[in-house]
């Protein structure tokens, strides 16, 4: 699909190279046993170089997060490079001096400095060693020499770890545009970012303008995606400005635009979450606070009680009772109605409707909480707890 025109975000087949002043390619490097490719890079060719980023908020950083910190905190880069097949975590020294070696290679293919090259790695934790330094730096060789305004698709694929398809998206407003990618389909728990995501713009915005919408985006959409509650060492959302358009939106209206395609990839990832059987969307309204109804919905979506009942098409709302009975949100437990899939199962603390009213079939799960307190809501989204997440991810390193 292309990009549409009225702001609203669709999945595209160009992503990141949508955005004018961007190429991009995806290459195989070796980097994983499967052959798929495992190598990414995307080139801002200006005019502007403005960045904004966030990461994970975990205290076990990887290596690469360490490094792309130091080289977005003056707001100025020219390159993303992303590898799969190894996280580039827990290497020690040498994993770090590997990060620092690919921005070095970047920079010396496409003419910049090291210093605005972001780096990113996805995969197993521990992974490391001259093999995997070796590979990542071939990749950064075969990557240079195919990059192409068209080749937005193909990075997309080489970001991909269990995942089973890439993921990308785009919105175009006004004669300017911004396109994404994402990665991820487990460890997706929100600390500032979910997963890896690129995003490009041809709007010319100076990078502050940029962290201020980034992270007003990111807020309401991939750190709302709570599929398994287990925070990733390497979280990245990265965003560029070429200014290629000569167009300066306001930021309100970026911002819009912006969350557009944030919220877009956001529920991109929630659908292709590893075994999930049951996208969950948990609303919760009538909170005395937006950080109630957060911290409300994201107990449910923690709580593996009910997603294992979920999973078994059982409408069983006492345990989303006692999930949102462990936060320190204003409700009376007693005055809580909750809904699933259009059905009041209890009123007041109370069952309702019968629970064999409700058809929890379809994929596309909605659970309805009102805490009858206050005016605020908030919306996390989740999956169910299957046979096939915990046999993934058992098998995992094997």
């Amino acid at each position: 699909m292309s990009a549409v025109t009225d702001g609203t975000a669709v999945p595209s087949l160009q992503g990141v190279t949508a955005a004018a002043g961007f190429r991009a390619t995806g290459v195989t490097a070796g980097l994983k046993p499967s052959g798929r490719p495992d190598v990414a890079l995307v080139v801002n060719d200006g005019p502007s170089d403005a960045v904004a980023a966030v990461f994970t908020s975990n205290r076990a950083k990887a290596n690469p997060v360490i490094w792309s910190q130091q080289v977005v905190a003056d707001g100025v880069a020219r390159a993303v490079v992303l590898n799969s097949g190894g996280a580039n975590c827990f290497t020690g020294s040498f994993g770090f001096q590997t990060t620092h070696q690919t921005a070095e290679a970047v920079a010396d293919v496409i003419g910049v400095g090291a210093a605005d090259v972001v780096v990113c790695s996805t995969g197993l934790i521990g992974v490391g060693g001259e093999a995997f330094r070796e590979g990542v730096l071939r990749g950064v060789g075969l990557a240079a020499a195919g990059l192409s305004t068209d080749g937005g698709p193909a990075a997309a694929e080489a970001i991909i770890t269990t995942d089973t398809h890439a993921k990308q998206s785009v919105v175009s407003v006004d004669g300017w545009t911004i396109g994404g990618m994402a990665k991820g389909a487990g460890m997706l728990a929100p600390g500032l970012a979910t997963m890896l995501v690129v995003i490009t713009t041809d709007a010319d915005l100076a990078s502050d303008a940029l962290d201020q919408a980034l992270r007003a985006a990111t807020r309401v959409t991939f750190d709302r995606v709570d599929s398994d509650g287990c925070m990733s060492t390497n979280d990245t959302v990265v965003l560029m400005a070429s200014g290629a358009s000569g167009t300066t939106p306001e930021v309100g209206d970026f911002q819009e635009a912006l969350t557009a395609v944030c919220a877009d990839l956001a529920r991109q990832l929630q659908q292709d979450a590893e075994g999930a059987s049951h996208d969950i969307a948990i609303e919760v309204v009538g909170a005395a606070s937006e950080d109630d109804a957060v911290t409300v919905g994201r107990s449910v979506a923690r709580n593996n009680l009910f997603k294992a009942a979920v999973f078994g098409n059982d409408p069983n709302w006492g345990r989303v009772l006692a999930a949102i009975g462990t936060t320190d949100a204003e409700f009376d437990p007693y005055a809580v109605d909750v809904s699933m899939n259009g059905v009041r199962v209890c009123h007041a603390g109370a069952p309702d409707r019968p629970s064999d009213q409700v058809d929890l079939t379809p994929r596309d799960t909605h659970v309805h909480i009102d805490l009858g307190v206050g005016p605020h809501a908030a919306t996390i989204l989740t999956n169910d707890l299957t046979h096939d997440y915990v046999h993934e991810n058992s098998a995992y390193s094997s």
